[in-house]
């Protein structure tokens, strides 16, 4: 990332944790709202209430005024994402906390894992603070995912006695409920912000206006407190009108219409129509749309005259509409101008996406129907960075918003739906789009980096291993062939070919692929290629022996999965069963369980979708519990390998290493076992959830299950775990490894 692409990333991050300033003082005072929920030491205090009735304001008075460290966020749609929601609460709560400067890092580490790392390990760092804080979410309607306010149930627990989470919001809140029932919450409602006739007074009176007490009251009936249409109707009455507002869409835009704009003048009112197609506002980045060179000094003269135009940061650098002027606003330009809008926001994905902010560009795109196509070339180019950052939910809401017809349409697109289905354990998912592959065609370059469509196709195609070693192996060879030295996907190509080449038993040339595969993926920084290739080649030379050989390939695939923060995804598990495998060696068994509950905890990711890895990594984890004298999860984990090769019977060498595996568990087989059954993966997926206070009934739909497959999960988790309750249950996990960071 170049110099301007991360001032570009750090002026948006500033802008969005910055509380705005109240431009002016605002007539109503909110001190006794404010005071009371500080007062009432309940750690949530929301704010609900539709738009224009001073949430905001209220918000930024009471940070103005508050004496503890306030972290402040600005929520929009691109935080609805569990990851992105999560790294920016870390950064906020990072920037007032001494000692949690590195917790955005920590957080975006464990991207593969929101629910069941990342939110916790927040919660956690927020419990850890030395003093009380206040943490300030404006504009929650903007998070919409359900994983999202799963997270955020998380990271509530974490907020500590003495501090507070405030959050406003349009909509209800989803984490309500639960703070309601324990009494953790305080609410300020429309109702509460709604004025009485003497908060309209005051009003009018801050607009140098008389208003008789029986005229407040009518104001008061005629707008039913609404804080817009007061303001609104002070206006009026200070233009020589009549104060007979009543609140409704129709009164507000000729309002705005008739004050806000037509009393600008012309290049003003298109500047303001135009702009309103931008979530956030730059002086550089209104120029690039609308082909000006005098955006800045526009900025900065409506900032100063008009209140629906706020600063974000206090540099003046970046800007934003009130949401209920926008609306306007962008109604206007669909009035007088029917055909711009579209245009405007094509520029502005441009804008972004030659500043290196693809992921911010696609976003633009997807809003503009008619630039599809352009829309699908930025996502395969972009869904890479995107899943590597952990930004999986982001990455399957593109795909959904282009629609399966369009993917197909775009092979290589295509392509990626099959590696981002693989790697993230759908295998029904993953085999449709491996048979809609097998009847495309495209002879394009491709927008990924990759050699041609043939050959990316081809390394999917021998991952899947759907139809057998030597068709494996000659997709492998081809992809060798076709990538070269310069591409990003050699590495992958070479680790395919090794995998290949294990399963048709040919172990030295395998040796030779993972070994260059791991010097070309180091020299590209593909992690995913280099922990593969790494723990293959421990693998291998821990079977011939070479103990010290393979304790360094284990020590390189262990620092990069920390450093890259890949515990919970499926190319990590063999990696950690090498590592349990060389401490069992070494004589440490802390270190072997340490690792071995690293691997079981990862492994419901590894399905039959790439099957050569998820039964040699299991293979491997029954070995080890065979050899520790738990042979109860040894079976399990034999069942589960069945399982895959009923899909999967093709795997070469590797079914046979399995049978053999078999057969001396039949010979050598022994009472007095120890241990007792692992969670299975199903179980592991359920799991984090047990954090969040949703019923069994929500979690089922979380999951696409039925009510009764949790509870049946749910049951068994109690019974493997000797526990009764959740909470019981999750502490458990948590004692064990598989919850938390």
């Amino acid at each position: 990332m170049g110099a301007s692409e991360l001032e570009l990333d750090r002026q948006l991050l500033d802008a969005k944790l910055t509380a705005p300033r109240l431009t002016r003082r605002s007539p109503v005072s909110r001190a006794p709202l404010v005071a009371a929920a500080r007062s009432s030491a309940r750690r949530i205090v929301a704010v609900t209430a539709p738009a224009g009735y001073g949430k905001s304001t209220l918000m930024a008075q009471w940070a103005s005024t508050e004496a503890r460290p306030v972290a402040w966020v600005s929520l929009d749609r691109f935080d609805d994402d569990p990851i992105a929601l999560l790294v920016v609460l870390a950064e906020a709560y990072g920037r007032i906390m001494p000692g949690a400067e590195h917790l955005t890092d920590a957080v975006r580490g464990y991207g593969g894992s929101a629910l069941g790392r990342a939110a916790p390990l927040v919660a956690t760092a927020l419990r850890a603070s030395r003093a009380p804080f206040m943490l300030m979410l404006d504009d929650l309607h903007e998070v919409q995912n359900p994983a999202c306010h799963d997270v955020l149930s998380v990271v509530i627990t974490g907020i500590p006695p003495g501090s507070q989470l405030l959050t406003a919001s349009r909509a209800e809140q989803p984490h309500l409920a639960h703070a309601r029932a324990v009494g953790e919450s305080i609410e300020i409602t429309a109702g509460d912000l709604a004025f009485d006739a003497s908060g309209a007074r005051e009003v009018f009176a801050d607009a140098d206006l008389a208003l008789s007490p029986e005229e407040a009251l009518e104001v008061v009936e005629r707008t039913e407190g609404w804080p817009v249409g007061v303001s609104l109707a002070a206006a009026i009455m200070r233009d020589g009108g009549t104060p007979t507002v009543s609140g409704d869409d129709r009164f507000i835009a000729d309002y705005l219409y008739q004050e806000a704009l037509m009393s600008l003048p012309e290049h003003q009112q298109r500047f303001l129509r135009r702009t309103a197609v931008l979530e956030n506002l730059s002086a550089a980045l209104c120029d690039a749309i609308l082909g000006t060179d005098d955006a800045g000094m526009l900025l900065r003269e409506l900032s100063a005259s008009n209140s629906f135009l706020m600063p974000l940061d206090r540099r003046r650098e970046w800007y934003r509409y009130h949401g209920l002027f926008r609306e306007f606003l962008l109604a206007e330009l669909t009035r007088t101008e029917p055909d711009l809008a579209p245009g405007l926001r094509v520029r502005a994905a441009s804008w972004f996406e030659d500043r290196g902010t693809h992921a911010v560009a696609v976003e633009y795109l997807l809003d503009v129907p008619t630039e599809r196509t352009k829309a699908i070339h930025l996502v395969a180019a972009t869904t890479l960075d995107a899943y590597q950052l952990g930004l999986l939910t982001t990455v399957q809401r593109w795909y959904r918003t282009i629609g399966d017809r369009a993917i197909e349409e775009y092979p290589p697109l295509a392509v990626y739906a099959g590696w981002i289905t693989a790697l993230a354990g759908h295998p029904d998912e993953a085999d449709r789009w491996a048979a809609v592959l097998a009847e495309a065609s495209y002879d394009r370059p491709p927008d990924d980096g990759s050699a041609s469509f043939d050959s990316a196709r081809a390394m999917l195609r021998s991952f899947m291993c759907a139809g057998g070693p030597e068709q494996a192996l000659a997709d492998a060879r081809y992809a060798v062939a076709s990538e070269p030295s310069t591409s990003p996907w050699r590495d992958q190509a070479l680790v395919i070919l090794g995998e290949a080449q294990l399963l048709a038993g040919d172990v030295e040339r395998a040796k030779a692929s993972f070994a260059e595969g791991s010097v070309v993926a180091a020299a590209h920084d593909n992690t995913d290629g280099l922990v593969t290739a790494e723990s293959e080649l421990a693998r291998l030379m821990m079977d011939d022996g070479q103990w010290v050989e393979g304790a360094g390939h284990v020590q390189t695939a262990l620092e990069a999965i920390d450093a890259h923060g890949m515990d919970d995804y499926a190319l990590s598990v063999l990696a950690f069963a090498e590592a349990a495998r060389l401490a069992l060696h070494q004589g440490d068994l802390q270190a072997v369980r340490r690792h071995v509950t690293r691997a079981m905890r990862a492994r419901p990711a590894c399905t039959s979708a790439m099957p050569y890895i998820s039964v040699r990594a299991r293979l491997q984890l029954a070995k080890l519990h065979w050899a520790l004298n738990d042979h109860i999860t040894a079976h399990h984990l034999l069942r589960e390998i069945e399982d895959i090769v009923i899909r999967r019977p093709h795997l070469g060498a590797l079914v046979d290493q399995v049978e053999e595996f078999r057969n001396l568990v039949a010979s050598t087989e022994r009472t007095g076992w120890t241990g007792g059954p692992p969670l299975s993966p199903a179980e592991l997926r359920l799991l984090p959830y047990l954090q969040t206070h949703l019923s069994n009934a929500e979690i089922a739909a979380r999951l696409y299950v039925s009510r009764n497959t949790v509870n049946s999960e749910l049951a068994s988790i109690y019974r493997k775990f000797n526990v009764s309750k959740r909470s019981e249950a999750v502490q458990r996990a948590t004692e064990v490894g598989l919850l938390g960071a």
